[in-house]
């Protein structure tokens, strides 16, 4: 690249010379000389122009406002594409004028230059005040002792920090938990003088909508997320400067039940939550002036105070519009609410209200259905052409008191209407006025008129629209609302192999489908955060995905809903339902599995800490149970395709997971009696697992089921010296088993990173790109564009169409095709352990990861019997590679066996390669 920059200058400097008609006559040797002192200057210039901090985060958001975080942390990458490139020391600053920060002085913290390679550091200046702006930045040394200059300056603002800074009252209508229609509130006020700026600190118990003069605030979709309510309650922070600059202001909030009003039955008894109360809410407007003046707008009774034309709202089941009570105007100024009531006073859900510092969720994406089939004037059909969650627009035009329901599902019947047969089996309601996944819409007459539910949403592909009366609708007047926690993308994918790249696709919309501040196992039939569902797809979601705050908010719902026993409920959070069903270590060992996974993904140790007495408590618990080392508590390798083996064997096997993280943990976080007391109640768990369930002779784990074997694998429990023979009879299984998957959860989790691990990745990769029954694959050629809960389309239970369980694929992708995987040791992907497989069957691969220190590229393509294999590490980051090869090039030249580790594996001979950060291109002769 800068060769050819490089050049493109001379040329340019020839052009120049020659167009002022200065002649000047250079032989070979001069222009020679000039192009390598033009490369030069340039190449010193760009490499200067390299050393740059960039993506600089703080708690992992861009610039957020209003957190509570005391000693918040602070991130960055170096964007440094040499080879060999580190980061050998920094300096962070931090101040309260951007300015100042800018030119390298800070007012609350200058770290000095200290030397670290680390890029992730705590805030460790005076004492943060709440409701302050501060800017920072951050410079570097190279390994050349080079410095940067100083990064952007980013930002990061502190919310309300203590609870006694909150001011005014939690406010509702009503304390009727029955009464069905949303409420509107709304406050006038005179602001004193001209605004430098404005924010609102919001809470409710329930679901809000802000809206100030006429304008909704913000683009988020179903704040706040769902906690455990009478245990945690989360603020969100608004700028609202831009929105106040006139005079009168009138700010307005419509509340929605969400999880805190549950007026929809069903199997999980969120109608019978101990919190349950008419939605309620607590706001502070904090005004600063020009002159200096400081002002609070409070919630509290002189807050006004209507029903609204939202005349239910489930989060469950739908919701129901009657446009005809709409009233006109009412967040603006001027508006007549002499008819309105005052708010009453009420109770806080809870004591504890924090800051929701995480990526909300979002409209994301808007679909435009691929067809629309007009059954009648007053009934269509329209599919989107995939399956997503979320909602729908509609834009009708009709006379005033028709009603419109719209009706989701995921299927359709066999004369072309919506059936829901799949998904409402949980569904218990007690009349027919709260039909599953419908909404209703009543025109007023008034024109084309717009209908998108404020406090709800699906999982669907198809939405079948019956009117009382006859209407007109085409293709375009519905749009597909996709909604889920915007996370941003970290993964890219790509493949010679078709199925393949829609699979990943279709695991990546099954993932955010089933994420709304908190991962669920389907949009539609549950909603619910199932905890095995979970940490089995949390690699595949990490590996795409940038979600620690999604997760590290679901790990303080799990700090909250854990008993003082240990006792974990399956699903989180929770009404108080699944304390005594489904829980069991395969399930909730998500309390210790996603806290490690954070810290392997993003090399932070701070949900591991906050998380280690909760998962102490919880192998405690265990072990209290189970002395003997062995546990049958657990649901076992849900939804197998046929064989399904002892739930004592997987669930004593998550048991030591557990207990192994837990040592790991406390030897990370200098607990050093603890990591000896669980490494060898780890070793202990595993020498009874292999006692009872392995046959030493025979190196065959229960009845040798595919889960049996490959657990054991994949988990760590298996002997050393064992290792290759158990593979061995696991490969000999599946080939049994015609080479297709014989597994259920648990199973999938491991089946094929056992086989590509040790030494079958060619056979993993056949299983993994079946297309037949039983296969992943399977579905994508029925027509799936996301994952289904059953191997098995046409099975009678288990039947939901997007369901993240069986997401485990998606992750192996990237580590065995990709070959990218975490070093636990050096975590964050610090040291990058990189082991391709160039696998039958597949021409080429291509993936790439923006990890927590940059991107991370593993591209190869075969070409004959070579193999084209380029990867990149970020600066301040080195790779352990390990490939297969009787030949290796490297820059056309072969590498020479000292520049190798020799390491066996399963008697294969590997050639392993340290490599330091940069780019790279091998070609494999195999």
């Amino acid at each position: 690249m800068r060769q050819i920059i490089g050049l493109d200058l001379v040329k340019t400097q020839w052009a120049i010379f020659s167009t002022k008609r200065i002649t000047i006559h250079f032989d070979r040797k001069i222009y020679k000389l000039f192009s390598f002192l033009l490369f030069y200057l340039l190449s010193f210039q760009i490499h200067a122009n390299q050393l740059s901090p960039s993506r600089l985060m703080c708690e992992y958001m861009v610039n957020p406002i209003g957190i509570d975080a005391p000693s918040p942390r602070l991130r960055w990458i170096l964007e440094d594409n040499r080879r060999g490139a580190l980061q050998k020391a920094y300096q962070v600053i931090v101040g309260t004028d951007s300015t100042h920060v800018s030119q390298g002085d800070g007012n609350v913290w200058n770290s000095q230059k200290k030397e670290s390679t680390e890029m992730l550091v705590t805030y460790n200046g005076v004492k943060l005040k709440p409701f302050t702006r501060y800017f920072w930045t951050v410079r570097i040394w190279n390994e050349k002792n080079k410095k940067s200059k100083l990064a952007k300056v980013a930002s990061f603002e502190t919310g309300m920090m203590e609870q006694d800074n909150w001011k005014g009252s939690w406010i509702s209508d009503s304390e009727d938990i029955s009464l069905k229609p949303a409420p509107y509130f709304r406050k006038q006020f005179e602001p004193s003088g001209r605004i430098k700026s404005a924010r609102v600190y919001i809470v409710a118990a329930g679901l809000y909508e802000l809206y100030v003069n006429g304008l909704r605030v913000g683009n988020h979709r179903l704040d706040p997320a769902y906690t455990r309510f009478d245990k945690r309650n989360l603020y969100v922070t608004y700028d609202i400067t831009s929105m106040v600059n006139s005079s009168p202001v009138v700010v307005g909030v419509l509340l929605g039940n969400g999880w805190y009003n549950h007026q929809s039955s069903s199997s999980w008894d969120f109608n019978k939550a101990p919190w349950r109360a008419r939605p309620k809410f607590c706001l502070n407007l904090r005004i600063t002036y020009m002159n200096g003046k400081e002002e609070i707008i409070s919630s509290g009774e002189d807050w006004k105070t209507s029903l609204s034309p939202v005349i239910f709202n489930s989060i469950y089941t739908g919701e129901y519009h009657d446009e005809r009570l709409n009233q006109q105007g009412w967040t603006r100024p001027g508006f007549d609410d002499s008819k309105w009531t005052n708010a009453i006073r009420v109770e806080s859900p809870s004591s504890n209200i924090v800051a929701q510092v995480m990526h909300p969720i979002r409209e994301v994406e808007e679909i435009t259905p691929v067809s629309m089939n007009k059954i009648s004037n007053q009934k269509y059909v329209f599919d989107l052409g995939r399956n997503i969650s979320g909602v729908c627009r509609l834009r009708v035009k009709g006379e005033s008191g028709t009603s419109l329901r719209l009706k989701h599902g995921e299927l359709l019947s066999k004369d072309g209407i919506v059936d829901q047969s799949n998904i409402n089996v949980h569904y218990h309601p007690t009349d027919n006025t709260d039909p599953y996944q419908n909404d209703l819409f009543i025109l007023c007459g008034n024109g084309v008129e717009t209908f998108v539910p404020h406090f709800n949403y699906k999982g669907f592909q198809y939405v079948e629209v019956i009117s009382d009366r006859p209407i007109e609708l085409t293709k375009e007047s519905l749009t597909g609302l996709f909604m889920h926690s915007d996370v941003p993308a970290v993964g890219q994918l790509s493949s010679s192999n078709p199925t393949l790249n829609k699979l990943w696709s279709a695991t990546n919309n099954s993932y955010l489908s089933n994420l709304f501040g908190y991962p669920t196992d389907c949009p539609q039939r549950e909603k619910n955060g199932w905890t095995g569902d979970a940490h089995i797809a949390s690699e595949t979601g990490l590996y795409n995905f940038d979600a620690i705050t999604i997760y590290e908010k679901w790990m303080a719902d799990h700090r909250d809903e854990q008993q003082p026993n240990g006792i974990l409920p399956s699903i989180i959070p929770t009404c108080g339902w699944g304390y005594i069903w489904g829980n069991g270590p395969d399930w909730t060992s998500s309390i210790a599995i996603i806290p490690w996974n954070i810290y392997q993904f993003y090399g932070d140790p701070k949900l591991l800490d906050d998380c280690y007495e909760n998962i102490k408590r919880y192998v405690d618990h265990i072990t209290e149970m189970s002395p003997n080392g062995l546990i049958d508590w657990g649901l076992g390798d849900w939804v197998p395709v046929k064989s399904f083996g002892p739930k004592e064997l997987t669930s004593s096997i998550y048991y030591y997971v557990d207990a192994s993280i837990l040592g790991k943990a406390a030897k990370i976080l200098g607990k050093e009696s603890d990591f000896r007391n669980y490494s060898a109640l780890a070793e202990k768990i595993a020498k009874s697992i292999n006692d009872k369930y392995l046959n030493k002779e025979t190196c065959i784990y229960g009845s040798g089921f595919q889960t049996e074997l490959s657990a054991p694998l994949f988990w760590g429990i298996v002997p050393e010296d064992l290792r290759a023979k158990v593979s061995e009879n696991l490969a000999k299984r599946v080939i049994s088993d015609n080479r297709h998957i014989d597994v259920g959860l648990l199973g999938s989790k491991t089946i094929l990173n056992a086989l590509s691990e040790n030494g079958y990745a060619d056979l993993a990769y056949e299983v993994a790109a079946q297309e037949d029954y039983p296969s992943w694959g399977y579905w994508i050629k029925n027509g799936a564009t996301t994952l289904f809960e059953n191997w098995r389309i046409e099975a009678q239970s288990d039947l939901s169409r997007n369901h993240i369980m069986f997401g485990e694929i998606g992750a192996w992708y990237f580590k065995a095709l990709g070959g990218i995987k975490a070093d636990w040791e050096n975590p964050g992907f610090r040291n990058v352990l990189l082991e391709p497989h160039f696998v039958k069957g597949l021409n080429s691969f291509n993936c790439s990861h923006n990890s927590a220190y940059g991107k991370i590229v593993s591209s190869w393509k075969r070409k004959g019997t070579k193999i084209d294999y380029q990867v990149t590490i970020p600066a301040n980051c080195s790779a352990r590679l390990t490939l297969k090869g009787s030949k290796i090039l490297e820059k056309n030249k072969e590498l020479s066996r000292n520049q190798f580790i020799q390491v066996l594996q399963n008697n294969n001979s590997l050639n392993v390669l340290s490599l330091k950060s940069g780019s790279y291109r091998f070609i494999i002769e195999q």
